[in-house]
C-alpha cells in the first residue's frame, strides 16, 4: 500500500488541527478512549461542541491556549493509502517547527481562514513549502461555514493566492473549500456548496501521485556500517537514498575512487533481485575494498557532485545566533564533516520575499550561505535530489542541532566564473639569465637528479619533522639539498603576507619561485607548507618539469594533530583568537593524485623516510645504491 507523508501550514487558529482531528475521526482512526478523552476536556474548557484539534495538540501549553506549538505526527489509513500526517505550528516563532516537519513531506496542506483571506503567513507558508521542494501544494480555504459558503469568496482567494504562487516554483498547487469544524468537503461532499464540482480533501490526498519527489534516477547509497559476521561475509549496510540497484552493476566508492561490481542485495528476508530508494539492505561487491561508514556507493557513469565549497540555503533553528567565524559540524547522509561559513550572501525576508544584507542569522530566519567543508561532500543539488541534497549542522561543543540547509550547487567565485586565470607575471624589460653551469652539469656533480619535495598536511600532521629527518638523510648520502619551511619564510621573504587566502596564494607563489631558481641549481628542494589550496600546489607544479615535482601528503587525522598541538595554535584558534586558521575556520583541500602518501598517526619517521627514499630512488631521482 503507498504512503503519504504530509504537513499542515497556515496562520494561527486556521483549523489546521481541528481539519486533521476531523479527518482522523471521520475515518474511524481514533479509539473511544481518546474520543472520550477529548471530550472530557472540551467540556472541562467549556466549549459547546467537541473540539477535534484536542486529537494532535498534545501539550498543556497547547490545550490551554488552543494554538500548536510542537511538531505532532498522527498515522491513519484508508484502504487505499496510508499516511503520516506532521501538523506544524503556525506562529512565526516556531517557523523551525514547520520546516523540521515538512522536510519529509511530499504534500503540504495550506490552510486559509476564509473570513481572513490571504494574510501574511499564508503566503509565508507557502513560500517555505516551495523552498523544501514539497512537489504537491493543496490550498484548503477553511471555515467556509463563517462565510455562508460563498462562492465569491473563495474565487478570490484563490485568485489571490494564486497570483502570489507566481512568484514560487511549485510543481503543483489545488484548492478546495471546506469547513473542519461541520465536516464539509473533508471526507464527505458538501451539500453547503453545490458550486464546487471538485474532490474531497481525502479523495485528493487518496488519489494524489505518491512518489513524485523520490529520485529513481541517480543511485545514492551513503555507507552505514560495515557488516563482518564471520570471515567469510563482508557486507556493507545502509538505506538506498535514492535510484535503484541491482546484482551485477558496476558501481564506485567514494572518496576513494574504487570501483566493483555488486555481488548481492541481502536482507533479512533474503536476497534481491533489485533495490529502490528508501530500502535498508545490505550490499556486497565482488572485490574486498576498504570502504566505511561515510563513505557512498554510487554508479560508475553516474556521479554526485564532489566539493567543500557549497552554496546553501539554511534556516537557522537555534536561541543562539550563528556565529558566523565559528566551526560547526555538518551532517550530511552518514557523513560528518567540520565545516565553517564563508560567506552569509544574504537572509530572506519570508514575508516579502525580498533579500536582505545580513552579518548572522538569529532563530526561525533563512538565509543564503556559503559554507565550506574541511573534507569534500558527495552530493546532488535539492532540487534534483532531496536524500542527498540535504543537512544539518551541530554545534561541536553542545551537540545541538543548530540549522537545517539545502545545499544549491558547488560555490563559486566570480573569477572562475568571468575571468580567465591571469598570466604568470614579471616584470618588464628583463631577460632569463642562463648561468654558466647548467643544471644538468650540477646533476652529473651532485650524483643525483634535481627535484622539488613539496610536503603538505594539516599544521601537526609532521611535515618538518619528516621533512629534516629527510634532509639528514640525504645530507649524509651526499645529496645537496635547500629546505624551505613554512615558518622560516614568513620571517623575512614573506614577512608581509597574512593568512587570507589571497596571502595565501601569494606565500606559495613566492615560495615556488625560489623553489624552481633553487632547482635549477641542482639542488633537491625541500618545501613545507601547509598549502591548503589545490590550485596553488598546481601552480608550483607547474614551473618544473614533468616528473621533478614530487608532492608528498603528510596525512594525519585533524583530531590527532589538534592534540598535538606543537605550537599551541589549534587550542587559539578554537578560541577564536587565530582567525582563517586550516582544518578550524579555513579549509583544507587534500591533494587529489599525489606522488607519495605518508600517514604519520600510524606510521614511525623513520618508516617515512625510508618509504620516500625508496620512491625517490624508484622515480630516478636518486640513484641506486
Amino acid at each position: 500500500m503507498d504512503l503519504l507523508r504530509l504537513t499542515t501550514a497556515g496562520s494561527v487558529d486556521d483549523g489546521k488541527s481541528t481539519l486533521i482531528g476531523r479527518l482522523l475521526y471521520d475515518t474511524k482512526a481514533i479509539f473511544e478512549d481518546q474520543l472520550e478523552a477529548v471530550e472530557r476536556a472540551s467540556r472541562s474548557r467549556g466549549d459547546p461542541y467537541v473540539d477535534l484539534a484536542l486529537l494532535t495538540d498534545g501539550l498543556r501549553a497547547e490545550r490551554e491556549q488552543g494554538i500548536t506549538i510542537d511538531v505532532a505526527y498522527r498515522y491513519f489509513a484508508t484502504p487505499r493509502r496510508k499516511f503520516i500526517i506532521a501538523d506544524t505550528p503556525g506562529h512565526i516563532q516556531y517557523t523551525r517547527n514547520m520546516v523540521t516537519g515538512a522536510s519529509t513531506a511530499e504534500l503540504a496542506i495550506i490552510l486559509i481562514d476564509a473570513r481572513k483571506g490571504v494574510v501574511t503567513q499564508s503566503k509565508r507558508h507557502g513560500f517555505l513549502a516551495s523552498l523544501l521542494e514539497i512537489p504537491h501544494i493543496l490550498v484548503t480555504v477553511n471555515k467556509m461555514d463563517l462565510v455562508d459558503y460563498s462562492q465569491e469568496v473563495y474565487n478570490r482567494i484563490v485568485a489571490e493566492y494564486t497570483e502570489f504562487a507566481t512568484k514560487l516554483s511549485v510543481q503543483d498547487m489545488t484548492f478546495i473549500p471546506i469547513s473542519a469544524l461541520k465536516g464539509d468537503n473533508v471526507v464527505h461532499k458538501s451539500a453547503n456548496m453545490p458550486w464546487y464540482e471538485g474532490p474531497t480533501l481525502l479523495h485528493y490526498l487518496e488519489h494524489v501521485n505518491v512518489g513524485s519527489s523520490r529520485n529513481l534516477v541517480d543511485f545514492r547509497f551513503p555507507v552505514q556500517t560495515v557488516i563482518r559476521p564471520h570471515q567469510d561475509f563482508r557486507g556493507f549496510a545502509g538505506q538506498i537514498f535514492s535510484g535503484t540497484i541491482s546484482p551485477g552493476e558496476e558501481v564506485v566508492v567514494l572518496p576513494s575512487g574504487q570501483t566493483s561490481r555488486v555481488r548481492a542485495i541481502v536482507t533479512a528476508d533474503g536476497e534481491l533481485q533489485e533495490a529502490a530508494a528508501g530500502d535498508s539492505v545490505i550490499l556486497t561487491l565482488e572485490d574486498e575494498l576498504d570502504v566505511s561508514r561515510g563513505d557512498m556507493i554510487v554508479r560508475k557513469k553516474n556521479l554526485p557532485t564532489v566539493a567543500n565549497q557549497l552554496e546553501c540555503i539554511v534556516c537557522w533553528m537555534h536561541e543562539e545566533p550563528m556565529n558566523p567565524r565559528g566551526t560547526y559540524i555538518l551532517q550530511h547522509t552518514t557523513r560528518q564533516v567540520r565545516a565553517f561559513i564563508s560567506e552569509v550572501t544574504y537572509r530572506i525576508d519570508v514575508d516579502t520575499l525580498h533579500r536582505e544584507p545580513a552579518q548572522t542569522l538569529q532563530l526561525n530566519e533563512i538565509g543564503r550561505l556559503k559554507i565550506t567543508t574541511t573534507q569534500p561532500l558527495f552530493f546532488d543539488p535539492y532540487k534534483l535530489n532531496r536524500a542527498t541534497g540535504g543537512f544539518i549542522l551541530i554545534d561541536p561543543y553542545t551537540n545541538v542541532t543548530v540549522a537545517a540547509g539545502m545545499i544549491r550547487r558547488r560555490a563559486r567565485d566570480l573569477d572562475e566564473v568571468v575571468v580567465q586565470e591571469p598570466a604568470r607575471q614579471k616584470s618588464t624589460n628583463v631577460v632569463w639569465e642562463s648561468t654558466a653551469i647548467t643544471r644538468e652539469q650540477r646533476e652529473r656533480r651532485n650524483g643525483h637528479r634535481a627535484a622539488v619535495l613539496w610536503f603538505t598536511g594539516l599544521s601537526g600532521s609532521g611535515k618538518s619533522t619528516v621533512a629534516r629527518k629527510l634532509e639528514q638523510r640525504l645530507y649524509a648520502m651526499g645529496c645537496q639539498t635547500m629546505y624551505l619551511d613554512g615558518d622560516n619564510v614568513r620571517h623575512g621573504l614573506n614577512g608581509d603576507l597574512g593568512f587570507s587566502p589571497e596571502d595565501r596564494k601569494e606565500n606559495i607563489r613566492r615560495v615556488a619561485e625560489v623553489a624552481r631558481l633553487s632547482f635549477e641549481h641542482g639542488n633537491l628542494t625541500l618545501c613545507t607548507f601547509i598549502s591548503p589550496y589545490r590550485a596553488d600546489r598546481d601552480f608550483a607544479r607547474s614551473l618544473l618539469p614533468h616528473g621533478r615535482f614530487v608532492e608528498i601528503y603528510v596525512k594525519c587525522d585533524l583530531e590527532v594533530c589538534k592534540r598535538r598541538d606543537p605550537k599551541g595554535l589549534y587550542a587559539r584558534a578554537l578560541r577564536g583568537e587565530i582567525p582563517e586558521f586550516t582544518g578550524v575556520s579555513s579549509p583544507y583541500e587534500e591533494p587529489e593524485s599525489p606522488e607519495i602518501v605518508v600517514e604519520t598517526d600510524v606510521q614511525s619517521v623513520d618508516d617515512i623516510v625510508n618509504y620516500i627514499v625508496e620512491e625517490l630512488t624508484r622515480r630516478g631521482i636518486l640513484e641506486q645504491p
